[in-house]
């Protein structure tokens, strides 16, 4: 009995270790989240991840960027900020979004069912990623919004396919105004990314994730 005990705290121990140390190698946010050249500069491999969508997608990398920087300024571990109860006791999260694309658990079930994605991540970029790509491709074949359109894009991102088919989403004054920033966001990325491409270096016959 007692060594049984003994074997349970152990397992116990090796298990908190196993996820603190996920944990602490999940990658940090880039230096310079205000400039694409930047952050692929830093973060090759998001480059390639993000030539990737683009290829399989069809959506353009600026227009997936400023998105991913509206949803979670390129946090891996991103959450939304707690409810509280009675205004000052930390309460529970109102959504399940989590990850650089703060996809809610649903909907990420939906991507990976539809893709037959089994072991992919909200908090591995070229998973999130490819998650912006999908959802952005669904929302062209439902609702005909183009690929290069960041501003409705991101409307549908938000309010989900049967919200911006309601229209939920002109309800919301606020929501309309972010949707305008990431579409200037898209812009500046995209007047960026022209000036830097050419010397971003290319995806290594290696690397094969």
């Amino acid at each position: 009995m007692l060594n049984k005990f003994f074997y349970r705290i152990i397992l116990l121990g090796l298990m908190t270790g196993c996820l603190l140390s996920l944990q602490s190698c999940t990658t940090p946010p880039p230096n310079n989240t205000e400039n694409i050249c930047s952050i692929f500069r830093q973060y090759p491999e998001w480059y390639w991840d993000a030539q990737e969508v683009q290829k399989h997608w069809k959506l353009p990398i600026y227009v997936l960027m400023a998105i991913m920087y509206q949803e979670s300024r390129f946090n891996a571990t991103a959450k939304p900020p707690r409810e509280k109860l009675l205004w000052i006791i930390p309460w529970k999260r109102p959504t399940s979004a989590y990850g650089y694309s703060q996809a809610v658990n649903s909907t990420w079930k939906h991507y990976k069912r539809d893709t037959n994605h089994t072991f992919v991540n909200r908090d591995a970029f070229g998973d999130a990623a490819d998650f912006i790509g999908w959802y952005s491709n669904q929302a062209h074949i439902q609702l005909g919004i183009s690929k290069w359109d960041a501003n409705a894009l991101y409307l549908a991102y938000h309010e989900g396919i049967g919200g911006y088919s309601r229209g939920t989403q002109n309800s919301k004054p606020w929501l309309l105004a972010v949707a305008k920033k990431v579409q200037n966001r898209a812009w500046i990325y995209k007047t960026q990314l022209l000036q830097c491409q050419s010397s971003l270096p290319n995806k290594p016959w290696y690397h094969v994730w």
